[in-house]
């Protein structure tokens, strides 16, 4: 695996030495890492270890220096054939996920680098700080950060990766406290001077500890950030003001914590900020020093409270002196701690561990890629989907597959074995306010998809592909919005059957058109429900059962057969034995009561009685089905029932389901298709002969009914 790691610089620090530490493990199990900061004192150990680094100015926050090093990282992703991405801070994210976005734009390839983010801190709800949230998964070290990207950025729980730092425990020799031959009692405390630290805080206890034991020696390791130098002076006047300036040495940045740690008697943590984790805590422990910390952020999560070292309340000064002064005091105790917490380091918290919780994230980014398929249209376009649903599936075994559907078409796909997950399309609550269209995007995009395949080719589903950020957008590009999607094709009118015009889109991801049969997936309780419905109906013994679907779309009067017509099928129909089942929706019921009122026959009446996958189980006790340009023609044909398929405005070369047993009926007429919902003639239906209809069901029947 070719892992590149990306953050500001490589100074000493809880970031820098954890990048060095996962280096040295990643190149021990045999994978390439690559480096890229503004240089620092660690590149060096870099090198040792076989590590790349190049040096880009990737800590600078202006803009211009954002797109320099955002164009020079896509070379170095290209050059050293890169797989992995991982951003360590802002400034890093915002230069990678631009890099990817560029590379994408230019590269086909489908083995593109993932992304992914390691929060080390406690953000501030800044726009530039939403870029830690863009990654493919990320990772957190405690409890507080997950909540914090979650509750603060929007990230969802199953992209949150919960992975503890690792010490290398070859770095840190235990020496446990009853070992320690120090004259002084010593006390250090490590970390960056900033106030969020609480060294003041610190100061003041420690201040109290010195009058009870004047013999304790306090370090105080780490140098404040350039250009805040003012803020050690502040604390070393305030140790000269409290009188014990000759008990506390300030002694600056140092590479050398390992050999402090082995001289130490107490580390004390004393934050007053969200921590995120802690790493002195657990090199403390790995070196046998006893831990007193400030229960703030993910420090609870790596000490538990009296047994792997002691948690006080931040800025409170007199519980903090005298947690010290037990420590140093209570030889058991401090003995006690310092064992439990290596006992604990080595069950949770060794580099072995992170390392390895590290790259299964890496694998499981590289295999199972996220890919949200956009079809909000009408029933039938959805079950004309499910070819496409299949091969995309059978292209990406391993990947999570989403699909944005309508709340109609939900049914279908709910027992779908190529789908992991459906996301709502309500067309009625996103036409309430622009609000809840925004909402949807928001959404798509905190799903973190790799791959988008737009087939239903609209202005808004173009802008939901844009929004989700995916790195791959795939779909036609329409005159509309089409400049949204990143790989696209001109939809070209061409009399292409439904299937095929899919999988032109999915040529764009090497998906060839293998198999374009139709599939739906009604449940063993639909079947059910229709043999309850139909036992009641006084069939006859081997009475052959034909389906008429008597309307479709509201939207397309121009699509329904005539109701004289209607009438008159099914009296044809019962001569020959054969009894009716209709079907259609709820706004059709009224329709249905009316044929029935006047006929002769006595039609199965189905109409708005069932639900998609009914019908689809209704329609597969059929002998053949006689339908409309409509979803239930489309049902049928997944189903494999014979089909009648009766076409008026509309092509059939663009509509007609792939099916073996299908048949078509239309006229041919000067106008057509004209695909007009309203027409004042309407000849293309009226023309169509009732004995047409009839000689092509009597193909479809046992051969002792044909007449």
């Amino acid at each position: 695996m070719n892992i590149l790691q990306i953050l500001p610089e490589l100074v000493v620090g809880g970031v820098e030495t954890g990048t060095v530490d996962l280096t040295a493990a990643l190149i021990e199990k045999g994978h390439k890492v690559v480096v890229i900061s503004n240089g620092g004192p660690l590149v060096e150990r870099l090198g040792k270890l076989g590590a790349k680094h190049y040096k880009l100015a990737v800590h600078k926050k202006s803009i211009f220096s954002v797109l320099k090093c955002a164009k020079e990282l896509c070379h170095i992703i290209q050059d050293e054939k890169i797989q992995v991405i991982h951003a360590r801070s802002r400034v890093p994210a915002i230069i990678a996920a631009i890099s990817l976005r560029r590379i994408v734009s230019k590269n086909l390839d489908d083995h593109l680098p993932v992304f992914i983010t390691t929060c080390h801190g406690y953000y501030s709800k800044h726009i530039f700080s939403r870029p830690m949230g863009w990654g493919r998964f990320i990772i957190v070290s405690s409890n507080i950060i997950a909540m914090h990207m979650i509750e603060d950025f929007g990230v969802p729980f199953e992209r949150i990766k919960f992975i503890p730092r690792g010490v290398d425990l070859s770095k840190f020799k235990f020496i446990p406290p009853s070992q320690r031959k120090n004259q002084n009692h010593t006390i250090v405390v490590i970390g960056r001077l900033t106030p969020i630290k609480g060294h003041e805080f610190f100061i003041k206890a420690v201040s109290k500890v010195v009058k009870i034991m004047p013999a304790v020696k306090v370090f105080i390791v780490g140098k404040p950030p350039q250009g805040k130098e003012e803020y050690q002076k502040q604390l070393e006047l305030l140790t000269e003001k409290l009188g014990i300036s000759e008990s506390v040495e300030f002694l600056g940045h140092r590479q050398d914590i390992p050999q402090i740690l082995s001289k130490a008697d107490l580390l004390v943590l004393p934050s007053i900020g969200h921590e995120a984790f802690g790493r002195v805590v657990i090199e403390a422990a790995a070196s046998g020093v006893p831990v007193i910390a400030t229960k703030v952020g993910g420090l609870a999560d790596v000490i538990t409270d009296r047994k792997t070292g002691i948690l006080v309340t931040p800025l409170n000064i007199l519980q903090l002196a005298d947690a010290m002064i037990e420590v140093v005091k209570n030889d058991k105790l401090a003995e006690e701690l310092a064992n439990n917490a290596r006992d604990d380091i080595q069950k949770r918290f060794t580099l072995e561990i992170m390392s390895q919780r590290t790259l299964d994230v890496y694998q499981e980014a590289l295999d199972k890629i996220k890919i949200l398929v956009i079809k909000i249209g009408a029933v039938g376009d959805v079950v004309l989907a499910s070819p496409s649903l299949r091969a995309i599936r059978e292209r990406f075994p391993k990947a999570h597959i989403t699909v944005l559907t309508g709340v109609e078409s939900r049914q279908i796909l709910q027992n779908c074995p190529y789908v992991d997950e459906l996301i709502i399309y309500n067309k009625g609550f996103i036409k309430k306010n622009l609000f809840n269209f925004i909402k949807l995007a928001r959404n798509i995009r905190r799903a973190g998809f790799d791959i988008v395949i737009d087939f239903q080719n609209s202005s808004k589903s173009h802008i939901l592909s844009f929004f989700s950020m995916a790195p791959k957008r795939f779909g036609y590009k329409n005159k509309k919005l089409g400049f949204l999607l990143n790989y696209g094709i001109k939809d070209v009118k061409v009399g292409l059957p439904p299937v095929q015009h899919q999988f032109r889109v999915l040529d764009l991801l090497k998906i060839p058109l293998k198999n374009e049969n139709l599939e739906i997936w009604p449940s063993e309780d639909d079947f059910k429900f229709v043999d309850e419905f139909l036992s009641g109906q006084w069939l006859m013994p081997e009475q052959p059962l034909v389906g008429i679907n008597i309307g479709g779309s509201l939207k397309w009067r121009t699509k329904r057969w005539p109701k004289d017509k209607l009438f008159e099928i099914c009296d044809e129909l019962a001569k020959k034995n054969i009894r009716v089942v209709f079907t259609g929706t709820k706004d059709y019921q009224n329709l249905a009561r009316d044929i029935i009122a006047k006929i002769n026959s006595k039609p199965i009446n189905a109409v708005g009685k069932t639900s998609v996958n009914q019908l689809a189980a209704l329609i597969k006790r059929l002998n053949a089905f006689i339908s409309t340009d409509s979803a239930p023609m489309h049902i049928a044909a997944a189903v494999s029932v014979p089909v009648v398929a009766v076409f008026g405005p509309t092509d059939p070369r663009r509509h007609i389901p792939p099916a073996k047993n299908i048949i078509v009926i239309e006229k041919r007429l000067r106008c057509s298709p004209c695909y007009k919902s309203n027409c004042r003639k309407f000849k293309c239906m009226k023309e169509i002969d009732v004995q047409e209809i009839m000689n092509a069901v009597n193909n479809f029947l046992p051969k002792t009914e044909k007449k």
